[in-house]
């Protein structure tokens, strides 16, 4: 049984590596990648320290429909063009690469497998206590010279806050976008 997860799991990264050869997963990756920078400007604040964008469902959206490869590819090449197209402070490898490793985790835990909410609650979760809490604020330690230590906390309670609500919101846009067909359009079946 566990040799055929493993074979399932390997399958499914050539099967991402595949999806390159399909000028659909180009061309949905380019208007992804647009209503990103699109949605990059609408956000809502509660308060001073969340804020609710929606700028990543693009990328979770390619990351569910093409899979992990495609997903980190996609992920750190579009962090790189927002920060070219729109730069909010200086320019650090460690966030593209967060990025990246948020696609190939979403594009594990999504592509080829049926939406569900558990699923995207235990990729965001990862993504939020690995990436958002752990990395991001070592990066900015490092970046900004400020004590990890002191960084952490607001961290934990944003992120903390927000697991639930991207969560959320990612499985009602999916479900939207299956119900509605988009994402059988979208998809190279």
């Amino acid at each position: 049984m566990k040799h055929f997860k493993n074979a399932a799991f390997v399958t499914r990264y050539a099967d991402s590596i595949r999806e390159f050869r399909h000028v659909k997963t180009v061309t949905a990756c380019g208007l992804m990648a647009a209503l990103a920078l699109i949605l990059g400007s609408v956000s809502i604040d509660i308060g001073n320290y969340i804020r609710i964008g929606f700028s990543g469902i693009p990328n979770q959206l390619v990351d569910f429909l093409f899979g992990p490869v495609v997903g980190c590819l996609f992920s750190g090449a579009l962090d790189i063009l927002k920060f070219v197209l729109h730069p909010t402070g200086p320019f650090f490898p460690g966030f593209t690469l967060n990025a990246m490793l948020a696609g190939l985790i979403y594009g594990t835990a999504f592509y080829k497998k049926p939406i569900s909410l558990k699923r995207i609650l235990a990729a965001e979760f990862i993504v939020a206590l690995f990436l958002n809490v752990l990395l991001n604020t070592l990066w900015l330690s490092i970046l900004y010279g400020q004590a990890f230590l002191v960084l952490l906390p607001p961290r934990i309670l944003k992120n903390m806050i927000m697991w639930p609500i991207n969560s959320l919101i990612l499985y009602l846009v999916l479900r939207l976008l299956k119900s509605a067909g988009v994402i059988r359009i979208l998809r190279n079946e």
